[in-house]
């Protein structure tokens, strides 16, 4: 069954790109084109068999919207539906801009200029539980992060009582690892995985990968 992907983006060019790509690609299939984030929320709403929200798997986001942000986007449509799945797509690799998005329950973070080949990969990796984010944008993290952590003597990390494994599995989060390649890094069954995650998020108080992994890393948890 092909995976069903809505598209908000307001550059009509490369809206018609991504939806030309997703057409022609084995796995994959449009699921809508939206030009702003209203006309995408409107679209959600609608209700019945194949319609809105209900028949997307996962959204491709540009950030730069007019009116309404990508970022306001997704936190709404998170709240209608928490486990859809939003990757977001933009020419800026501005660190707080990305945490705002992961905050906003943002499950993957793309430039633009990623080829077509790598978008494919990563909105599969996507819909199978990870959280991947671009070269260029695991960099800009990873200094943000790097500049958050306290200096030496700043105090030992939060642990939250996570136990041994689940640190194990929320390392693989953080990682952008799918939940097939945390199963298989760690000899352990998808089936446990899913149940070390349920756990995670209840000790975490989160609900979705990009809350948690968020999380992980503003308080120093793997």
């Amino acid at each position: 069954m092909s995976l069903r992907v809505a598209i908000v983006e307001d550059d009509a060019r490369f809206r018609k790109t991504l939806n030309t790509l997703l057409t022609i690609s084995p796995g994959v299939s449009p699921a809508g084109a939206y030009l702003s984030a209203e006309r995408a929320l409107t679209a959600a709403l609608e209700v019945g068999a194949g319609r809105g929200a209900a028949s997307w798997d996962l959204v491709v986001m540009d950030i730069e919207l007019p009116g309404i942000s990508g970022i306001e986007c997704t936190r709404r449509l998170k709240a209608l539906r928490p486990e859809l799945k939003i990757v977001m797509m933009t020419v800026f690799e501005e660190p707080s801009t990305i945490l705002e998005a992961i905050c906003a329950g943002a499950d993957g973070y793309l430039l633009k200029s990623t080829s077509p080949e790598a978008f494919l990969e990563q909105v599969h990796a996507v819909a199978s539980g990870g959280a991947p984010l671009s070269s260029e944008v695991a960099k800009t993290v990873l200094e943000l992060v790097r500049a958050r952590i306290p200096s030496a003597g700043g105090g030992a990390p939060t642990r939250l009582e996570l136990t041994d494994r689940q640190t194990e599995v929320l390392r693989g989060l953080v990682a952008g690892k799918s939940y097939k390649q945390i199963a298989a890094d760690l000899y352990i069954s998808l089936d446990t995985v899913r149940s070390h995650i349920r756990l995670i998020y209840k000790k975490l108080q989160v609900n979705s990968v990009a809350e948690a992994v968020s999380r992980a890393i503003r308080e120093q948890l793997v």
